[in-house]
């Protein structure tokens, strides 16, 4: 049994410091030299690791019987040993690679002549080596003047630099010593330096200018073109080689202030120490030998070290005799690739013995610590936990909303520690007498003194006697226990919540269906997680935000998700109808059902008296909101059903309808409680089901509090789930059996649908078909066939609906909104209708047609898969393999959805994990940066919105103030008094309100209450009322409010107003990031919209979301809606020339032909201009226009001269030869003029694809497909200031960064909307706020994230883990351990939420003296 891990040590992690080892530093830290190839000595028995091999046991052992030979601790105990392999020669790392590649580009490599001869004469072996090495001298410096060089040393000196402005200095660095080609210090000639191959650097030094010194550089291989005259031919391509050796050298002679400037530290990270010249060798136990009964299996490191240790020997020796052979070479080589490879991985080492064949891939060190099982991912961020449980899902309607049942056998593995007081002393000694085996039991018992003892075996009721108080029980987990329940994937903060536990016999988890909308659960095999906090903290925690009462909204939007479904639903919608009586015995027993007898009710007085007694089904719910009147739960909410309808104009009726009361509906469609007492309506999923603020629960939970909601919700499950059973509901193959009358009208519907469509189809055959706007005459065929079959289905949808009786179950379940749509009824009943395919009908899937059924280029609806068969009837085959088809595709869209919502949510997460609201209302990111000073520019929590804008939904809140006084003998208040009384109340306690808030409480009570008054008043002919008047009485009028009514009307708003203030310490980041990713996996992957007429695409759903939030520079479906001035806005003519101004017009579209004028002297292109087309499309160009068009495109290098006009409407090209007379040339270049002539741009925008005229309400725009925001503003007839663009980057660009922000809350909103979901304005608010509050637009990518944040263990934790932390180290950076990956990794406390406070102590005063109590937060208004 493991312990809990309980830290007792004051310290705390402040700070990481990155850096590099030097070659004496790893010495040091090292416990062996190792210089032994083998591995295992194989003379001595038991074959023991060999002294100074790889396995030496003074680096520690990997098998559990042996001791470490430097601490003496077995495997358990001992943490391991390095050791160290000291390299003959320096080799380049390759993690630091690139990044030495940058340095020897910024500094001077230019070493003295006799060096390069040296080195080229080392190269053939006519050299020792140590003669090379000792003459090599260089310059070193940076290439850069003095005056440059000391501004750019000043700035990257600043201390308030972060990790993005210092990468921008040394950018500058980078790209100034790059133009540099002679050394400002030595005037030596420097050039490229270039990686070739997989560890090699050369310098191209005599690539821009070639004198003396290449001269001298190439005469320097003279002896080596004699002894071997082949390398003549590749002298030329020779380049100076800059081994480890030379840049080891190099990096030895740069100074101390040019590593300032090179970002480098100049004690502890010289750039010399980034190549390897001793090898740090891990210990042996995270690399263990895995033995086997005459051999063992190594690790990957194992081998590559000990391949290491054997060349480095070979070449040590060679080097000892002192020249260099073929055999050295080739050693060197084969020495520099393993060793620079050693920490990398994926490494793919050929065998030169067999070509072809190449090891499987190698896992080092860097693969141990990427992707999602790397040691960041998955050891450190996220790890495997104790006390946890998985098991399937049932549901089960009799336990409580916050329970779950824990099955028995489960409750008997999961423990909790619970400390021995003098009030659970004789309950725990029961638990220790039970033992492990029986429940309620215990495992262990914890003396106080430390020890510990097993409860299975032993004698138990001896242990339970000697308990005492302090000693600490693991007991079975009981009723009534804190558990967190979990649901993966784990898409927002509903999807882990705290129950309480009851142990139930069986095997599965069950809990009220209310519950399932926010795990996203169903019964179908759902497995979920169960996990048991082990200490009073993290229960109380637990409890208080993560209970399942305290989240009973989601705060995407502020909508209940915690609420009734599918069963629970329609059993209460069958039970509120008109229809449903009960006598008095079955009522009391109804009433029963929801109590378990438990609760005193009252019950109401009957509905009917005569002939008897009888009670309606609306009067239970009226009981299950207020039993007795004990419970002061007085309920008002008027809202509309499910099946509401508008009702219709009578002739000669005395009342229009608009004036009749909605309760009044004939569907009973109209909900009205009156103080707790249903008036009408029916309960359906509006009343009852998730998602709604208009909701029962939701109206409860806002005005009495989140017990009283969950114990209607409680009410509700067992009240449907007792009566369905007694009741009975089923549906069976009568209820999708269609009648007579349905059948006749279904055929005749079909055929008349079908004749319309082969008309369209016969016109376009013939040329006929009016093409629709932006259309072709195919597009708009495939058009109205659609649109025509898709009204069949309607049409026949509706028939099924009107015939089936009203107790056919599927339609009572698609009334009620429990399950199903009118579609899926008409589906079954009537028929199936189009399958659709991205967007459009079933394509070919043959040559020309889409299944052999069907005949050749048929258009008809049977061939391109409309269904008329339904469920019920059977589908024939072609039509069954239509809807596979249909089916297949949504399949694959989730699969593939699934994935991309994924990365999306995990890239939302990481950029905004560590935001958090602070005591100033301010969002701040871990390092203290300002995203926004006031969160969502009100600084109101979204879960507490209660109207779809305002914290406060106004009608409804004084439809309950006013039905709570209804005393009528109280007098009512004149206008003036209700504007007054405001007037009074606002000054003084509305002061922490915004004035928003404020303007909209003012304009409502104008409107609904002071407004109607007056005229209701001046109606009857009394006095207005909005002055102090003493005739001026108060009439009983329709409209009336009394001063108590207003008091507790204004009461309520600042009250709720306050409760919805967000606190501060909530984590808005991570809570917007959920809020955004999460409903992207509901949306489809693959969805277009059509922009007003023509068939301008716009994408939508998860590929745009993906767009907008990586700040993509391409985007698919780029739209600009370009607005008219205002003179000229609804004049179709004057769009049709904006048009023309702007869509790209090229030279095809205004020709009529291109002829080809050849004779002995002359070639030319005779293009004849079709003026009629230039008028209709009303272009504003002419025939020297057009030619000068021709003259500025760069691509056909044609001049003036050589253009001539032949008027009126002919423009002739004629070819020059340029006085070579060759024709067969002159030929070829008049066929590539006349291919190139025709994409000519005479017109418009070039990067235009096409321009729309659409018209919107009373006006004309002209939408864009295509960029170029600031042209189309800038084009005479657009109105720019109200023209606007859907590319995030390009109105960033144009407009600046407010532009940018603002395009990317509408773009996500309209997105969002677009699919039918609402996301409050906050979330996305919050997300542009981050992607702009650095003056660019960073997108949420890998790149943008490394922008945002400086943190090095939280971009490791993200992607690209190894990068970052060889960069970290290159640089020396230092995390200060800020954000929440960061303190995850470390094991610290976060600063959101309950980290985020901070207690100051004065040391200063005396210790008895208290200060004075400071003022509270909220309560300073």
């Amino acid at each position: 049994m493991k312990e809990t891990v309980v830290d007792t040590n004051p310290k705390r992690v402040k700070q990481l410091d990155f850096g590099i080892f030097s070659a004496q530093e790893a010495k040091k830290l090292s416990v062996i030299e190792l210089y032994e190839r083998n591995l295992f000595d194989l003379s001595k028995p038991g074959r023991p690791p060999v002294r100074f091999g790889v396995l030496d046991r003074r680096m520690g052992v990997a098998d559990k019987v042996e001791k470490c030979e430097t601490c003496g601790f077995g495997l358990a105990d001992c943490v391991g040993h390095f050791g160290v392999v000291r390299l003959a020669l320096p080799v380049f790392h390759i993690g630091y690679f690139k990044l030495m590649i940058t340095v020897l580009q910024n500094i001077c490599k230019v070493r003295f002549l006799q060096d390069s001869f040296l080195f080229a004469n080392y190269i053939i072996g006519a050299y020792p080596l140590a003669t090379y090495s000792d003459n090599a001298q260089t310059c070193a410096r940076v290439l850069l003047e003095e005056g440059p060089r000391r501004t750019l040393l000043r700035r990257i000196r600043r201390p308030e630099l972060d990790a993005l402005q210092k990468k921008e200095i040394l950018k500058t660095l980078n790209t100034n010593c790059k133009k540099v080609s002679k050394c400002p210090h030595c005037d030596a000639l420097n050039g490229t330096v270039k990686k070739v191959g997989a560890l090699k650097v050369i310098h191209e030094k005599f690539k821009k200018k070639k004198g003396d010194e290449e001269a001298e550089f190439r005469a320097s291989f003279d002896t080596i073109v004699e002894m071997d005259p082949t390398v003549k031919a590749h002298i030329p391509k020779a380049q100076e080689d800059l081994s480890p050796l030379t840049v080891l050298k190099l990096m030895g002679r740069i100074t101390d202030e040019d590593c300032e400037l090179l970002g480098l530290d100049p004690v502890n990270g010289r750039p010399e120490l980034f190549l390897w010249t001793a090898l740090p060798v891990p210990p042996v136990c995270i690399r263990p030998s895995i033995g086997q009964e005459d051999a063992s299996n190594e690790d990957d490191i194992t081998v590559l070290v000990s391949e290491i240790i054997q060349i480095n020997t070979i070449l040590r020796a060679i080097m000892e005799e002192g020249f260099v052979s073929i055999h050295c070479r080739l050693t060197i080589r084969s020495f520099v690739l393993p060793s620079g490879l050693f920490a990398t991985t994926m490494c793919h080492v050929r065998d030169v013995r067999s070509p072809g064949y190449s090891q499987p891939f190698a896992i080092r060190f860097c693969q141990r610590l990427k992707g999602k099982n790397g040691r960041f991912r998955g050891n450190l961020s996220g790890k495997r936990v104790d006390f946890s449980g998985r098991t399937v899902i049932g549901p089960d309607p009799n336990l409580r909303i916050d329970q779950v049942a824990v099955p028995e056998r489960v409750a008997k593995v999961l423990t909790y520690p619970e400390r021995v007081t003098d009030y659970n002393l004789e309950r725990l000694k029961n638990n220790v007498i039970n033992g492990t085996e029986k429940h309620p039991g215990a495992t262990y018992i914890t003396l106080a003194n430390g020890i510990k003892r097993f409860l299975k075996y032993g004698d138990r009721k001896k242990l339970a006697n000697e308990l005492r108080v302090g000693d600490l029980v693991q007991r079975h987990l009981q009723d009534d226990d804190i558990i967190l329940f979990n649901r993966q994937p784990s898409l927002h903060k509903l999807s882990i919540m705290s129950h309480y536990a009851k142990i139930r016999p069986w095997r599965t988890l069950r809990f009220n269906e209310c519950v399932c909308q926010p795990y996203n659960a169903d019964f179908d095999g759902d497995e979920m997680n169960l996990h048991v906090p082990q200490t009073e903290e993290a229960r109380a925690e637990a409890q208080e935000l993560m209970g399942v009462k305290n989240n009973l909204v989601t705060p995407r939007n502020g909508d209940p998700l915690v609420a009734a479904t599918q069963d629970f639903i329609t059993a209460s919608f069958l039970q509120s109808r008109r229809d449903v009586f009960y006598d008095r015995a079955l009522f009391s027993q109804v009433c029963n059902y929801m109590f378990d007898s438990l609760v005193d009710i009252e019950i109401p007085p009957p509905t009917i008296l005569k002939p008897m007694k009888l009670w309606t089904g609306k009067q239970v719910f009226s009981v299950l909101l207020k039993p007795n009147k004990k419970l002061a739960i007085s309920v008002n909410l008027e809202t509309k059903c499910r099946t509401f309808e508008k009702p219709k104009p009578v002739a000669n009726a005395k009342l229009h309808p608009q004036n009749l009361d909605p309760s009044l509906c004939p569907n009973d469609g109209f909900l009205v409680i009156l103080n707790s007492e249903i008036m009408s309506g029916v309960v359906d999923k509006s009343i009852i089901g998730a998602e709604n603020k208009k909701s029962l629960f939701y109206t409860v939970l806002r005005d009495y509090g989140a017990v009283e909601s969950a114990n209607c919700m409680n009410r509700v499950a067992k009240l449907s789930a007792r009566w369905l059973a007694n009741q009975g509901f089923s549906i069976g193959i009568d209820d999708v059996q269609p009648g007579d009358v349905l059948r006749r009208e279904k055929e005749s519907l079909i055929l008349g649908g079908y004749e319309k469509c082969s008309d369209l189809i016969t016109q376009r055959a013939e040329g006929k078909l009016a093409c629709a706007p932006g259309m072709s005459e195919d597009e708009t065929l495939e058009r109205e066939i659609s649109r025509i079959l898709s009204g069949l289905r309607d049409s026949v949808g509706n028939i099924c609906l009107t015939e089936l009786n009203k107790y056919n179950a599927p339609l009572i379940m698609t009334l009620c909104g429990s399950k199903g749509s009118k579609i899926n009824v008409s589906q079954m009943v009537a028929l199936v209708g189009q399958q659709i395919i991205s967007g459009s009908r079933i394509p070919d899937g043959f040559i020309d047609r889409s299944l052999p059924h069907f005949p050749k280029n048929s258009k008809t609806p049977p061939a391109k898969g409309f269904v008329r068969n339904s469920f019920y009837s059977g589908l024939s085959p072609p039509e069954f393999l239509f809807h596979a088809v249909s089916g297949r595709e949504g399949l694959v869209d989730t699969a593939v959805k699934t994935a991309e919502t994924g990365y999306m949510q995990r890239r939302l997460m990481k950029a905004l994990e560590d935001l958090t609201t602070h005591y100033d209302l301010s969002v701040r990111n871990s390092t203290g940066g300002v995203i926004q000073f006031t969160y969502g520019d009100d600084g109101l929590d979204p879960a507490k919105i209660e109207s779809s804008v305002q914290p406060v939904e106004f009608p409804r809140n004084l439809l309950h103030a006013m039905s709570s006084f209804l005393d009528r003998a109280e007098a009512p208040l004149l206008p003036h008094q209700i504007i007054s009384i405001f007037k009074t109340e606002k000054e003084k306690n509305f002061t922490h309100c915004s004035a928003e808030y404020i303007n909209a409480l003012e304009k409502f009570i104008n409107d609904e209450l002071v407004s109607k008054q007056v005229a209701l008043r001046q109606g009857k002919g009394f006095e207005s009322g909005l002055e102090p008047s003493r005739s001026a009485a108060s009439q009983k009028l329709a409209v009336r409010i009394t001063r108590r009514q207003l008091g507790l009307f204004l009461e309520t708003c600042q009250k709720k107003y306050r409760k919805a203030q967000i606190e501060p310490g909530t984590a808005v980041g991570a809570v917007g990031a959920q809020s955004i990713g999460e409903p992207g996996t509901q949306m489809t992957l693959k969805t277009f919209h059509f922009a007003g007429v023509a068939s301008m695409n716009v994408t939508l759903g998860v590929p745009r979301i993906k767009e907008i939030i990586n700040a993509s520079k391409i985007i698919n479906t780029p739209i600009i809606k370009a607005h008219l001035v205002d003179k000229t806005k609804d004049d179709k003519r004057a769009a049709r020339v904006v048009q023309g101004r702007i869509e790209r017009t090229i030279l095809e579209d205004i020709s009529e032909y291109i002829e080809e004028i050849i004779s002995p002297s002359t070639f030319c292109l005779r293009i004849k201009i079709n003026v009629d087309t230039i008028n209709k499309m009303q272009l504003e160009t002419s025939l020297e226009a057009v030619a000068m068009a021709i003259v500025k495109t760069s691509k056909l290098k044609l001049s003036e001269s050589q253009i001539q006009l032949d008027r009126p409407d002919a423009i002739i090209i004629k070819v020059e030869d340029g006085g070579k007379g060759d024709t067969s040339e002159m030929f070829q270049i008049l066929q590539a003029i006349k291919r190139a002539v025709p994409k000519v741009v005479v017109k418009g925008l070039p990067q235009v694809n096409r321009a729309v005229i659409v018209p919107v309400k009373s006006e004309y725009q002209v939408h864009i497909e295509g960029y170029g925001l600031l042209d189309i503003m800038g084009t005479e007839g657009v109105n720019g200031l109200r023209t606007q663009s859907n590319h995030i980057l390009e109105n960033w660009k144009t407009l600046g960064i407010e532009s940018g922000r603002q395009t990317i809350i509408n773009e996500i909103v309209y997105t969002m909307e677009s699919h039918g979901m609402t996301i409050d304005q906050r979330h996305v608010m919050l997300l542009a706020d981050l992607m702009t509050f650095k003056g660019e637009i960073l997108g949420i990518t890998r790149f943008g994230i490394a922008k945002m944040k400086d943190s090095v263990l939280m971009l490791a934790s993200f992607e690209k883990t190894t990068d970052h932390l060889f960069e970290a180290s290159f640089f020396g950076k230092k995390d200060e351990i800020n954000g929440v990956s960061e303190c995850i990794i470390m094991g610290v406390p976060m600063g959101i939420g309950t980290g985020l406070f901070k207690l100051l102590r004065k040391v200063n005063g005396s210790e008895n003296e208290l200060p004075p109590p400071k003022q509270i937060l909220f309560d300073q208004y």
